[in-house]
C-alpha cells in the first residue's frame, strides 16, 4: 500500500524558515513528478511547487524565490524548504506524486498534510 507521510510542520514567526518533508513508502517514485500543494482555511487547495523525476522544478509565483523543492530518490523523500515566511503562507501543506507537474488532478497519490502556521 502506498503512503505519503508529511512531517516538519509547525509554528514559525513571520520572516522565519521551516522545512517540511514527505516520506513515501509502498513503491518508488523516482520516475514520478512530486509536488507540494497547500490549503488555507476557507480556500481551495493550491499548487506550491513541483519537481520532475529528473529535477526540473516549478514554483507558484507567490513562493518563487522563497521556497525550494528538492527530492532524494534514494530515500524516496520529498522536501520543501521555506524561508522568508509570511502569514499568508499559513496552510496545511500536502505532498503528492503523479505524472503531472502543476495541476492537482495529475497527481495520483496524496499525503494527509502537515500544518504550517506563520504568526505575524
Amino acid at each position: 500500500q502506498v503512503h505519503l507521510v508529511e512531517s516538519g510542520g509547525g509554528l514559525v514567526q513571520a520572516g522565519g524558515s521551516l522545512s517540511v518533508s514527505c516520506a513515501a513508502s509502498g513503491r518508488t517514485f523516482s520516475s514520478d513528478a512530486m509536488g507540494w500543494f497547500r490549503q488555507a482555511p476557507g480556500k481551495e487547495r493550491e499548487f506550491v511547487a513541483s519537481i520532475s523525476w529528473n529535477g526540473r522544478t516549478y514554483y507558484a509565483d507567490s513562493v518563487k524565490g522563497r521556497f525550494t523543492i528538492s527530492r532524494d530518490n534514494a530515500k524516496n523523500t520529498l522536501y520543501l524548504q521555506m524561508s522568508s515566511l509570511k502569514p499568508e503562507d499559513t496552510a496545511v501543506y500536502y505532498c503528492a506524486a503523479g505524472t503531472g507537474m502543476i495541476q492537482s488532478w495529475t497527481y495520483d497519490y496524496w499525503g494527509q498534510g502537515t500544518q504550517v502556521t506563520v504568526s505575524s
